[in-house]
Formats: C-alpha cells, structure tokens, sequence
C-alpha cells in the first residue's frame, strides 16, 4: 500500500484555510481570557461590596474630600453626614427603569456644617415620561438631617452634561459647576434619613453579589476554538485518507462496481442483430 504524502497541507488552499484556523483560535482563546479576567474583576469587586456593607458608617469627610475621586476600595462603603438639603438645587437623573417601568432618580445636595454639599441619590420616582420637573418630585426632609449611604464613583461621558438641572448620570464636578456649588467628589446612594420623609423614594438596588455568567462564557469561547481546530485536523485526515480532494477521488474498484466496457449492452446487441 503506497504511503500517502502529506504535501497537499502547502497548497495554498490548505495554507490559507491554517491561516484562518490559527486567527480564529487566537481570537477565541483571547475572548476567552477576557471573560475569565471579568469574572477575576468582578470577585475583587465583589469582595470590597461585602466588606465595606459590613462595617460601621464612617464620617463622609473621612472617605470623601471636595473635588476628589473614588476610591476602588471605597466603592459601596457607608458614610453619615449631617446637614441640611438643598430642595431647590435637585437634580433629576432620567432614563432609570426598573423592571421596563419608567422613572428618575432624585438627587439632593446636603449642606454640611462646612458648607461642602454631599450629593444624596435620594431614590427612584416612577414617571409616566423619561423625565420630570425637579418641583413635581417629593421633598426631602426639612431642618437638620442625618443621613448614611453607600458612596459611589462619578459618571463619565457625555451622559453627565446637567441642563436644567437634569442629567442622565451623576458626575459630582458636573452637578456642582452647574449648581455653582463646592461638592464632595462621587455621591452617596441612600439608605437612612433620620428625620423620615413624608413620602419615601424607592430605595437603592444593591448590586448582585454573584459571579455572573463570565465562567460559563469562557468556557464557550475556548470550546468553539478547539472545535476549529479538531474541525481543521478532520478536514486534512479525511483528504489525506481519500488520497486527493473529494472532487477529483477515484470510483471504487470495488467487485461488482460500474466500470465502463467496450461491449455492448443486450438491448444494444439485439438492436444490432435486427439490422
């Protein structure tokens, strides 16, 4: 039995169709990666959120500081502070649905004894519209206020422009040149006012503390490479087998098979016996 040659794998269709497999394989495994590296982010973040929703409310001017930036380690730790609320500067955040409702978040500064206002997402406002009035909102408590909340880092982007005193993400450096007013840097999501509203806002939806699906997705990105590969080794041992391309393969020389003949057919040869 003559060896077959392997010298079909340097023809250039067999060149180009590696090429293709070697780029694909590097992608998946790539996208791979990135989904494990999410998932690794998302622990870390994780941890902190658990760490930081146990321990004791801090003073706001221990982990906050005018004009400054959030932490990654101060991410959704509890501050207090105590001052007054600023009702005619809220600003409305639109574009917040919960379960496909609309709705805004209400933000409120809160003077501190300083003069440094914190900004208090006070909470979500169901809304028939994308947006509302800051006077058609439900006013926070008057006098002295004592408040705790989870700090969160500034938006970025286009989103945070404040016109009208509405905005679609809270970035504190935005929100207080709008204002005209001297702000701590992020802004606290609330979970306590002491006094109470009149009317409560509903309160803030913690983050979800599980690993989400980047395992799983992972796992299909490096699936679907090494299925490239297998798919590529299939493909050349089944031509390497056939001796040749499907097209131009050889009919069997099995016993019994068809195979073209000089003689000709009975009726063939009855016709001629006719002549």
């Amino acid at each position: 039995m003559p060896v077959r040659s392997l010298r079909f794998l340097l023809s250039r269709r067999w060149v180009l169709l590696a090429l293709a497999i070697a780029v694909v394989a590097y992608a998946t495994w790539w996208l791979g990666g990135w989904q494990f590296d999410r998932l690794a982010d998302r622990q870390d973040s994780n941890e902190v959120v658990r760490a930081n929703e146990e321990r004791e409310p801090a003073p706001v001017e221990d982990v906050l500081a005018p004009g400054g930036d959030v932490g990654d380690s101060d991410e959704w730790r509890v501050v207090s502070a105590t001052g007054q609320y600023a009702v005619d500067d809220t600003v409305i955040v639109r574009y917040r649905t919960r379960d496909g409702a609309a709705g805004v978040d209400v933000v409120v500064p809160l003077v501190t004894a300083d003069g440094t206002s914190l900004l208090v997402d006070r909470g979500w406002l169901a809304t028939e519209a994308a947006g509302t009035a800051p006077s058609a909102v439900p006013e926070p408590p008057s006098g002295e206020v004592t408040v705790t909340g989870y700090v969160r880092a500034d938006g970025e982007g286009d989103s945070t422009g404040v016109v009208d005193q509405q905005t679609r993400a809270v970035n504190s450096a935005r929100i207080g040149e709008a204002l005209d007013r001297e702000v701590y840097g992020g802004f606290v999501e609330l979970r306590s006012e002491d006094p109470g509203p009149a009317t409560a806002l509903e309160p803030v939806e913690l983050p979800e503390l599980d690993n989400g699906p980047h395992f799983f997705y992972g796992l299909q990105w490096w699936f679907f490479g090494l299925l490239a590969i297998g798919g590529f080794g299939y493909l050349a041992y089944d031509e390497w087998r056939g001796g040749g391309p499907r097209g131009p393969r050889r009919t069997s020389s099995r016993p019994g098979a068809d195979a073209p003949s000089d003689e000709p057919s009975p009726a063939g040869r009855a016709g001629l016996s006719g002549r």
